[in-house]
């Protein structure tokens, strides 16, 4: 096949104790799932997930033991982390029951939803979508993919970013308001999920403003940590 222009690499995240790569499909994310974050972004911890998305070139892979390099975006004065556990989808899935819904999960990572607040803030209060606040360059930072045969299937544990050494966000995955296979089987009403997807799974209370030069650093127990430090905008 000709193409009018060079095509680009597929973006990808490694895979944790091999060579092999997990390619990325779509990259879905879950808003408001820990009540703490609901409460402090004024919402309702009743309500159903409610899900948007990001391009899938917005990944910024970080490999086991080396930092990863974020830019300050374009177009913000108001950029927050939001820390979440990351779920890599390995098998096609759709409308499946919850009691099913593990089956399609290839592994787990940490990541960090980077969000332009002020931008996102804008839309929602103009009523339009918040694509501009969520999906733009390296707005997806993450570490290596555990396969689920080596982790077992995450349901709790300490999730704790900090940034310049100060804890800013601290929480355990037992606390989420929708947990991994409910979320899952309410996404896949409405998509069919795909081999390559991400799920981002939501973020504990205490998201906040980072600038250059910061340094970010996410945990969640039994997966490779992830650290990030904030470069100056490109020119």
């Amino acid at each position: 096949m000709n193409y009018v222009l060079s095509p680009w690499d597929v973006p990808s995240v490694p895979v944790a104790g091999s060579t092999d790569h997990f390619p990325v499909r779509h990259i879905y994310c879950v808003g408001r799932n820990y009540a703490e974050h609901t409460k402090e972004m004024g919402g309702d911890t009743r309500e159903p997930p409610f899900f948007f998305t990001k391009a899938a070139d917005a990944i910024v892979p970080v490999p086991a033991g080396t930092q990863g390099t974020m830019h300050y975006p374009l177009a913000t004065r108001n950029l927050h982390h939001e820390l979440e556990l990351v779920v890599a989808i390995g098998h096609p899935g759709v409308r499946l029951p919850v009691e099913r819904a593990n089956d399609v999960v290839f592994g787990y990572a940490v990541g960090l939803d980077m969000t332009r607040r002020d931008l996102q803030n804008d839309m929602r209060e103009k009523k339009r979508p918040w694509d501009i606040g969520k999906s733009f360059a390296e707005a997806a930072p993450i570490a290596p993919i555990h396969p689920v045969a080596s982790t077992g299937l995450l349901t709790r544990g300490a999730i704790v970013l900090t940034v310049n050494g100060q804890v800013r966000q601290q929480g355990d995955l037992s606390d989420m308001i929708w947990d991994v296979p409910s979320m899952l089987a309410f996404l896949s009403q409405m998509y069919e999920l795909l081999p390559g997807d991400l799920v981002f799974t939501g973020t504990p209370a205490g998201v906040g403003p980072v600038v250059a030069g910061d340094q970010l650093n996410g945990s969640i127990e039994g997966l490779t940590p992830l650290s990030l430090r904030i470069a100056p905008p490109l020119e």
